[in-house]
């Protein structure tokens, strides 16, 4: 009997976001022996092939690809396997059926700021309600998570198991920069550019810095013709476009370098369900600003500073105090190797293995 099949359809070759969480968590997983459920074999695991055409790379007809083929096809893969246990590293389940499932959430973003024109609103609207009931356990990412779980969908405490996540440690360390002389002092921002990342207050902060002349402000993410267009004419109209410096996407290989270089990495985002970029930032030494709201306090503990994302001026004297006070960038740069060194992968692995063996 496979017990426990691992449905990892939504897998991308070059790995983002929810991938990255997948990829790095089912090797921990090794132990309770999964089938995985994945288009390309992989020689190491049980395999069971499913079709290529269900990840976001085939775009929105991806992902409705991807929930035909779970409510349909899934249930009878689980049937054939003899499976007693589907574990999804995202929230997609077949509903309505007898399915015994543990789920991952990795946020309610679309809830907190809906768009009721975006499919992935009316998805998490409409759709989720049902997994969360269906699903025998639901993991997450923070506490954060879990309270919104709850706040949202009226789900029992006792239902939900934070687990915080893990980082690649031999990619994010700090290490000396060389030839980096010629490049002005910058802070940097990284990530996307949606308008609750809280992009806009960062260039407004920036701008009112007295001596900003000497700084640059980099923001390194893929273009977004919805939002990009207008954080550009904010820097126009702030009169700081020759401050601020629009990077566009920045490759997995290039990130260290690129965090490792900055004063620091601004983060002040309304709302995130762990927040990748608090985490990768403070393992390589590099001074952390973020919010005081959502997972980002679980996350950074006190090796960053906290700000009211919402205040202006926080965010304003929190940069302008990295530029001017030595001691509390190294201060910050001990604190955020020690908070760092508190997360791993085979951390979270080992956690996820232990739960999921509870439910086999």
């Amino acid at each position: 009997m496979n017990n426990l099949l691992i449905n990892l359809s939504f897998l991308l070759d070059q790995p983002t976001g929810l991938s990255v969480y997948a990829t790095n968590i089912y090797p921990y997983l090794k132990q309770l022996n999964p089938t995985l459920l994945v288009s390309k074999n992989n020689p190491e695991y049980n395999c069971y092939q499913i079709p290529d055409n269900l990840t976001p790379k085939q775009g929105k007809k991806g992902h409705f690809n991807r929930l035909i083929w779970t409510q349909f096809q899934l249930p009878k893969i689980h049937q054939e396997l003899s499976a007693n246990l589907l574990f999804s590293p995202i929230p997609e389940i077949p509903i309505y059926t007898k399915c015994n499932s543990v789920i991952m959430v990795h946020d309610l973003i679309p809830l907190r700021f809906p768009n009721w024109k975006s499919p992935l609103t009316l998805y998490f609207r409409y759709y989720l309600p049902h997994v969360l009931n269906q699903a025998t356990h639901i993991i997450c990412n923070s506490v954060a998570t879990a309270q919104d779980i709850q706040k949202y969908f009226n789900i029992s405490e006792s239902k939900i198991t934070p687990i915080l996540l893990g980082y690649n440690r031999e990619h994010f360390q700090p290490f000396n920069l060389e030839n980096n002389a010629h490049i002005p002092p910058y802070f940097l921002y990284y990530g996307r550019h949606d308008p609750y990342k809280n992009i806009a207050r960062v260039i407004q902060a920036f701008a009112t810095i007295s001596n900003h002349k000497d700084y640059q402000l980099w923001i390194a993410g893929s273009a977004d013709p919805r939002f990009t267009p207008q954080l550009k004419l904010l820097t126009k109209e702030l009169n700081i476009i020759n401050q601020v410096k629009f990077l566009d996407y920045i490759s997995y290989q290039e990130l260290p370098q690129i965090i490792n270089g900055a004063i620091a990495v601004v983060f002040p985002s309304l709302w995130e369900g762990f927040g990748f970029p608090v985490l990768e930032s403070m393992a390589c030494g590099t001074p952390v600003i973020t919010s005081n709201i959502s997972s980002l306090p679980e996350v950074a503990g006190e090796a960053a500073i906290l700000v009211n994302s919402y205040n202006i001026e926080e965010i304003k004297d929190a940069m302008k105090a990295l530029i001017t006070d030595n001691n509390l960038r190294k201060t910050l740069r001990k604190k955020s190797l020690q908070q760092a060194s508190k997360f791993s992968w085979e951390k979270t692995g080992k956690q996820t293995a232990e739960i999921l063996a509870k439910f086999m």
